[in-house]
């Protein structure tokens, strides 16, 4: 396979993870990088040997020499630098939260569309070896039907450390996490019919929530609870891990602390490691997104190679997106929110 050029927007705290990966992924490289402070900008390109360097990406992209472009910006920045990769009939990925806005990701994606453009969103949570896991085991019928469902991740550890502007904005933990295990639920269970939320804020030195519970009506008839938080303090500290519990005419799957994979079925239990691989320039706890990171970037790669549908698709984001927009609407009124109508 003919190795696949692309360029990196942004060199900030996680983008130095989708660099790693980048240098692993088979059949694509980095050749570019951009970014407006000049410090990130020297640090990332001197770590992984990137000459060309840019303080602007209209520059870059008129300077051209790459194949796909990945948007590694915070949110506030993403439409504006789609919208130009589209102009520019660049095949895109773009770091989540997609958009501010619901209308600028379908705007998003309807420019993508228009351009022809393959455009993927940096949803990479469903792409953890657990999750794939968990999803494989259900696929395989070792459960029957599930009809109930449980995604949770509840910490107490100090996101803030790193990055700090999550403590500033009005939205906090469904926004920047809930997004995450929400779409695990609709890769698991479906998509969702309507939604119920319940937020909280904890800590008071921050601006947004940072508890939320979430109840999902699934279109295949299964209920799942999505529960988060970032103010829970546990003896054993979890964190980054997503547990989940489903159940199924058949029997049970069990995603516990540590990567215990627990199904009890017609054939009795069988308990598994689900743990992901460390990879080299990984480190707990980070390495089960870090190794993530890599699959979802292969996934894009293999399918730019062969033109094939993308997993987590711009299109396909909206209806996680919705979920996220559908949660703070329930929150605020206190009642229940429709999906579809939410996608019209």
């Amino acid at each position: 396979m003919t190795d696949i050029k692309g360029a990196l927007i942004g060199c900030g705290f996680f983008a130095v993870n989708q660099m790693h990966a980048w240098q692993n992924v088979d059949g694509a490289h980095i050749v570019a990088i951009c970014d407006r402070d000049p410090e990130r900008l020297k640090i990332v390109g001197d770590q992984f040997g990137i000459e060309r360097r840019y303080a602007d990406a209209g520059a870059m992209f008129a300077d051209g020499g790459f194949d796909f472009v990945d948007i590694a910006t915070t949110v506030q920045s993403h439409r504006a630098l789609v919208e130009m990769a589209a102009a520019h009939k660049m095949p895109a990925i773009c770091q989540k939260p997609f958009a501010k806005t619901l209308d600028d990701a379908k705007a998003m994606v309807e420019a993508c569309a228009q351009a022809g453009i393959p455009l993927m969103v940096h949803e990479n949570f469903r792409w953890q070896t657990p999750i794939q896991a968990v999803k494989s085991v259900l696929s395989s019928g070792a459960i029957g039907e599930p009809f109930w469902g449980r995604f949770s991740f509840r910490s107490g550890y100090d996101v803030f450390s790193g990055q700090p502007y999550l403590a500033e904005g009005e939205r906090f933990i469904i926004e920047d996490l809930g997004i995450h295990t929400l779409d695990i639920a609709r890769f698991i269970l479906g998509d969702v019919s309507s939604l119920t939320a319940r937020t909280k804020r904890v800590n008071p030195k921050i601006k947004g929530e940072d508890v939320a519970t979430i109840l999902l009506d699934h279109e295949s008839g299964a209920t799942s609870i999505v529960d988060v938080s970032y103010a829970t303090k546990l003896a054993t500290e979890p964190f980054p891990e997503t547990l989940i519990e489903l159940d199924g005419t058949k029997g049970t799957i069990r995603l516990s602390q540590g990567y215990r994979l627990e199904v009890n079925g017609p054939d009795g239990l069988i308990v598994s490691d689900a743990s992901p691989r460390l990879l080299p320039w990984a480190s707990r706890p980070w390495h089960n997104i870090q190794k993530s990171v890599l699959a979802i970037q292969q996934h894009w790669t293999d399918r730019l190679a062969d033109g094939g549908e993308i997993s987590t698709s711009g299109a396909d984001n909206l209806k996680t997106l919705a979920l996220v927009e559908a949660a703070y609407e329930s929150a605020a009124g206190g009642h229940a929110v429709d999906i579809g109508a939410m996608l019209r």
